[in-house]
């Protein structure tokens, strides 16, 4: 049984258990404590585990892709290219989500709602932002996993391993063998994910069903649109014209990150799922992909950035608040920069769609409104951001001959 069970692609399981969670959680609408007590709890551990991994892969994976990365310069170049291209798809997608909102206003016969908004979470300066990545105690960032501060330290790690040489040999070494167990723990926490993936789409139908979603379908069909859009768009036109890489195998090769970034709604968390399609299914080298993906899951968030455009005008709609062109500027640098900062964890978004509301003069209280839905909609920019994330590593790849073509042309290993 568990032959025929293994043998089906991992994907297909994915998509089954959350085909299966949506049915389940929408016919057990009416008692969502049921949901929380006895299925919702299968989705946490999943999630947990998928947490648990996230430090160790994300410092391993990093000192093991630095590492191989013996030449300063080239390491500076793959840097460069990969912060460029993080860049160059946030603005198209901020610009993409102007559009859409202008388009279809999805604010427009919107109440306002009474509920109070969310607290605006207090944001640091750029200086402080600076100072902050740089770790004070490396240990205390690896406990409290504070991800960009892991990354700088993992960074500094692998540059120091690479200049002591043959003497620092046996600690890239274990490095190396970590990262390598790491890997094998992912693909076995991945044999949950069905059932994970099962709870928590049941939860989330179970939770909101279809009342609060009728009413602000609108906002929702825009967000979702927006993303499929700017995926087959702007990523398949960069894959086919920059990296000569047929879009389709990419996307068929980075399926499986995708279920899991849509139900877990986490880059981060998901980053391993990336790093195994990436390299298994896309034939990206260890060493690109090591150094790429965690930066993305950090600093590239397309999907935020989508949703923080279609959002802020959505809120200004509500409002009756009419935007001129100098605000719609501002929502685009704004928003390339917020998307930039967000964490990638559930809900991050919504915290940093504040700076875009506070940035041009609207009203908090219209986060109240977005807030309702923002699982609902966290789980299409998350799985835009984690693609966004892979399709950088594969034109970065190419760029430097670190791309295995027979295997991006082949079909997915799982």
């Amino acid at each position: 049984m568990w032959k025929t069970w293994s043998s089906i692609k991992l994907w297909k399981r994915i998509a089954g258990g959350l085909i299966l969670g949506v049915i389940v959680g929408i016919a057990m609408s009416g008692a969502p404590g049921v949901v929380d007590t006895w299925i919702k709890p299968f989705g946490t551990l999943f999630l947990n585990f998928i947490k648990m991994l996230i430090v160790p892969l994300v410092f391993l994976s990093l000192v093991v892709g630095v590492t191989s990365l013996k030449d300063p310069a080239r390491m500076g170049r793959i840097g460069i290219k990969t912060v460029g291209w993080y860049l160059v798809t946030t603005a198209f997608a901020v610009v993409l989500g102007l559009v859409f909102a202008l388009v279809f206003q999805p604010g427009t016969g919107v109440e306002k709602v009474a509920a109070a908004a969310p607290k605006a979470a207090a944001l640091p300066s750029v200086v402080d932002t600076f100072l902050n990545l740089v770790p004070t105690n490396p240990v205390g960032a690896l406990a409290s996993g504070n991800i960009l501060q892991i990354i700088v330290f993992a960074i500094v790690v692998g540059i120091a391993i690479n200049f002591v040489g043959p003497k620092a040999d046996p600690l890239e070494r274990v490095m190396q063998a970590g990262a390598d167990v790491m890997y094998k723990m992912t693909a076995g926490v991945m044999e949950l994910a069905p059932l994970g993936v099962f709870a928590l789409m049941a939860w989330v139908a179970a939770k909101y069903g279809l009342s609060i979603l009728l009413p602000l379908a609108k906002i929702i069909v825009c967000v979702y649109v927006a993303c499929i859009l700017h995926a087959i768009v702007v990523y398949g036109l960069i894959l086919k014209l920059y990296g000569g890489l047929n879009p389709v195998q990419f996307f068929k090769g980075i399926v499986d990150a995708q279920m899991v970034a849509f139900t877990t709604t986490s880059s981060a968390g998901t980053l391993p799922v990336t790093l195994r399609c990436t390299q298994d299914n896309l034939g990206v080298s260890v060493g690109v992909s090591s150094f790429v993906l965690p930066l993305g899951a950090t600093i590239n968030m397309d999907g935020t950035a989508i949703y923080e455009a279609i959002a802020a005008v959505f809120v200004a709609q509500v409002f009756g608040v009419t935007l001129g062109g100098g605000d719609y500027l501002m929502i685009v640098i704004v928003a390339t920069l917020a998307s930039i900062g967000a964490a990638g964890v559930p809900g991050a978004g919504l915290i940093m769609l504040t700076m875009v509301l506070t940035t041009i003069g609207l009203p908090l209280e219209g986060l109240a409104i977005v807030a309702g839905i923002d699982r609902i909609l966290d789980m299409a920019r998350t799985t835009i951001n984690v693609t966004g994330d892979a399709m950088v590593s594969c034109v970065v790849a190419k760029s430097e001959g670190e791309l295995n073509k027979a295997v991006y042309d082949a079909a997915p290993v799982a």
